[in-house]
């Protein structure tokens, strides 16, 4: 009987892919469930993960001249009412305040007062609020195109919750746009679409398709709603990033009008887009492996960290000045167009101590440095995107003049690496019965990792897809915008179906 291989993180994810998840995060000490049911904390590496997003998003939508504001957190209860569909949509997730203060309540302690002639919801997407204030800001197509974001927190009071997958808050940026034509909001909900797929891409190293929900997953209230959905490493999918095209409907319940150029007085064509802290929950099981862990180098807190390694105190001092030699080489060093983030480990702590706790961060690369590297003035070179004990030795020079090619391809390597994924567990299925035995695990108790992402017919009938939501837990994630029009049977119903459509199980 073959001895199990020892890894920093237990369970794998071949024995508990969920539980795994958990230990990576509490291993990279990224984020912890707060005392607040279903929130969390993020922590210092975690949050700046986000800040990385956040960072290079930012400028994203500043290229594509969108500027930053920012709406209040409490939406009045009727500013909801005036959209139908849109309060139906999210009236179950909603956290609403009713009292403006407490009082002492004579026992020792404190009574709720103040109630409030109209409640407010806490935030759940701002779509309506930020509408009555384009009502005011548009009068004219001059004013037009009216392109904003938002940098903010949302509450949806979720039942049961993931850290970073689906908390009762979390942080996201929403883009909310006012257009003249029809034509031009659905060029924002395109081109929008597309920067979440090149960031996912080029940024997270997550491959995505682009594709548009069907009527039943649209956004409540849409008239269109785009997507770039990703394959995890257990083979289901994860939204990552949604655009949506309002048309008119939102303009109409918010009274967004303006004098077209000529001079009637029209609704305006209006877009939301957003992608959240989800991502960071993408990054880790697109990635991560069962040591911990695994950071594309474009959005790591820390690109390198330097371990020196001594017996005393003079090693230590000839070491720390060559380390510091090293760092202040670096400093003039780019990645991405950013100085390269460097830490140095000098804690009380073994090398092997060291190594396995940035190797559980995620860090791209680590660099030791002990007394026979002080001697050949080299370090001795390991990347998270190969083994643990897979490590090269590298001079002066090297280091600063490969450092950063090192580091793109790094972040090369696992973006294939997920493709490849992603290319052996998608699969043209035309038979229900090989659909279904798919998506069917072998053990019904404790579901081993299977399936992955079905290209498949759909007759476009909301009974079908239903049908095989109610049967497997599998959803249409997307219609393929890059899909070509083909001939062939529903694979619920066997009815004409015009094109395929990508069927998976999902978060």
């Amino acid at each position: 009987m073959s001895q199990k291989i020892r890894t920093a993180i237990e369970p794998t994810r071949e024995e508990n892919y969920a539980e795994w998840y958990q230990q990576v995060i509490k291993a990279a000490d990224l984020a912890e469930n707060s005392d607040v049911r279903g929130c969390m904390v993020i922590k210092p590496w975690g949050y700046a993960i986000w800040e990385n997003i956040q960072r290079i998003l930012d400028g994203m939508f500043r290229e594509t001249g969108h500027k930053n504001a920012y709406f209040p957190i409490f939406i009045p209860k009727s500013y909801f009412e005036k959209e139908a569909e849109h309060v139906e949509g999210f009236a179950k997730e909603c956290a609403i305040v009713t009292h403006s203060r407490l009082e002492d309540d004579g026992k020792g302690g404190l009574k709720v007062a103040g109630e409030l002639t109209e409640p407010y919801i806490v935030r759940p997407t701002s779509e309506t609020i930020i509408g009555e204030s384009f009502s005011r800001w548009v009068n004219s197509y001059r004013d037009l195109p009216l392109l904003i974001n938002q940098w903010a927190n949302i509450v949806r009071w979720e039942l049961r919750t993931r850290l970073f997958l689906r908390t009762a808050e979390f942080l996201w940026q929403e883009g909310h746009t006012v257009h003249e034509t029809y034509e031009d909001a659905m060029d924002e909900t395109m081109k929008m679409l597309d920067v979440y797929a090149e960031f996912a891409e080029k940024y997270l190293a997550i491959p995505v398709i682009k594709g548009e929900k069907t009527e039943g997953e649209r956004f409540p209230g849409a008239v269109a709603t785009y997507c770039i959905e990703a394959m995890m490493q257990d083979r289901k999918a994860l939204q990552s990033g949604t655009s949506h095209f309002l048309g008119q409907n939102f303009a109409k319940s918010s009274n967004i009008k303006f004098q077209n150029r000529a001079g009637e007085v029209q609704y305006a064509y209006t877009t939301s887009w957003g992608v959240s802290t989800r991502l960071i929950g993408a990054l880790i099981m697109t990635h991560s492996d069962d040591n911990g862990l695994v950071l594309p180098p474009k959005v790591a807190p820390s690109h390198a960290v330097i371990i020196p390694i001594y017996k005393n105190e003079e090693e230590r001092e000839n070491i720390m000045t060559f380390v510091k030699e090293i760092q202040h080489a670096l400093k003039a060093i780019s990645f991405d167009g950013n100085p390269i983030r460097l830490e140095i480990d000098d804690r009380d702590m073994t090398s092997s101590e060291k190594g396995w706790y940035w190797i559980k961060k995620g860090i791209p690369i680590r660099m030791e440095i002990g007394p026979r590297d002080l001697q050949n003035r080299s370090v001795f070179m390991g990347r998270r995107d190969k083994d643990a004990k897979d490590k090269q030795t590298l001079n002066f020079e090297q280091v600063i003049t490969s450092l950063a090619a090192i580091l793109e391809d790094i972040q090369d390597n696992i973006y294939h690496k997920a493709v490849e994924l992603r290319k052996t567990y998608t699969q043209n299925i035309d038979s229900k019965e090989d659909f279904y035995k798919f998506f069917t695990p072998k053990n019904a108790e404790q579901p081993e990792i299977h399936a992955g992402f079905a290209n498949s017919h759909w007759c476009e009938d909301t009974a079908c897809e239903e049908t095989i939501k109610n049967d497997l837990k599998v959803t249409i994630r997307c219609i393929p915008i890059n899909a070509e029009p083909e001939e062939g049977k529903c694979i619920c119903c066997g009815k004409e179906s015009k094109r395929r459509v990508i069927f998976a199980k999902s978060y």
